[in-house]
């Protein structure tokens, strides 16, 4: 099903991607990867994660704020965004893992701060995990911070699971629901169920991702294929910090998660905020930008609610 028509077209549908000109394509670990970077090379580096279904625009109106400060990474994930696969995708946690280590160790880069969103925070306490087992460019990073991280094992994944699997072993589940993006209000109604009142360019790309049937099988692809079983344990045995930030009215990951998951964690600390929804750090930017530069200046957060 890897067919052009299936996938965005950079000149077409990145024609007025946001920092289009910090774009490049780089092929490895079986995908050619979308990539943006921002910043001073000789700064502290810092790999930004987007969520499942997202793409590396879910982080454009903080790059303005971190960018002269830091070096920043800025991929989209395996199957999302223009990242495609160049070969059989492997969407599991385990897999994205080392397909990201990949990515680092080619354009040798080595982070020393891992942001991710959401299914992104998960990402990198996977990859912060696995620097224990082997030598690589993430052994490097001094601290996870993860932004409405969804950080706890779902209790309905018996049910969300086989569910997922079945969409994506069908590709017409796909094309569907691409159709109905791009034809009916669906995609406004998923943002809209988010709670976070994002801009008008942000609620048109997501649109456009969300009618790309390659796009929608990546993001069907991780639900069917994360495993998160063992995050308990990896939280436990994480070798470096965990910083995490969470809007408590976000509807889609409970604040409760990232409760539990600092909790777990030797050296975890919690910051909350009333309001902001999932997408917080695309609508408040201001303030997350503000709580990263405290933590990354001065170690943890006071764990205080943020303004």
């Amino acid at each position: 099903m890897n067919k052009d028509r299936d996938w965005l077209d950079w000149e077409i549908d990145g024609a007025d991607w946001p920092f289009r000109n910090a774009s490049r394509f780089v092929e490895v670990a079986g995908y050619r990867w979308h990539v943006q970077e921002f910043g001073p090379g000789t700064a502290p580096c810092v790999l930004l994660i987007h969520g499942t279904g997202s793409a590396s625009f879910s982080w454009r109106n903080m790059v303005p704020l971190l960018e002269n400060r830091f070096r920043l990474l800025v991929p989209d994930l395996p199957c999302h965004g223009f990242t495609r696969p160049t070969a059989s995708p492997d969407l599991s946690l385990e897999g994205m893992t080392t397909s990201i280590r990949s990515l680092l160790n080619t354009l040798a880069v080595q982070p020393e701060t891992i942001i991710g969103h959401s299914a992104g925070a998960v990402i990198g306490v996977s990859l912060a995990s696995a620097a224990l087992r082997s030598v690589d460019p993430v052994r490097h990073s001094h601290r996870v911070l993860g932004i409405n991280g969804a950080l706890k094992p779902i209790r309905g994944n018996r049910v969300l699971s086989p569910m997922a699997k079945a969409l994506f072993a069908n590709p017409l589940s796909a094309s569907m629901f691409s159709l109905l993006a791009k034809s009916t209000p669906l995609g406004h109604n998923l943002l809209t169920a988010t709670g976070s009142p994002i801009d008008a360019r942000g609620e048109a790309i997501y649109r456009r991702l969300l009618g790309s049937t390659g796009h929608v099988r990546g993001a069907l692809g991780m639900m069917a294929s994360w495993d998160l079983s063992h995050l308990n344990a990896m939280l436990r045995r994480l070798p470096t910090p965990l910083d995490l930030f969470t809007a408590e009215d976000d509807p889609m990951v409970p604040a409760s998660s990232s409760k539990k998951a600092a909790s777990l964690v030797r050296d975890g600390s919690l910051t909350l905020t009333p309001t902001g929804g999932h997408l917080v750090h695309e609508c408040h930017a201001e303030i997350v930008v503000d709580w990263i530069e405290t933590i990354v200046s001065n170690g943890h957060s006071n764990g205080a609610d943020a303004a």
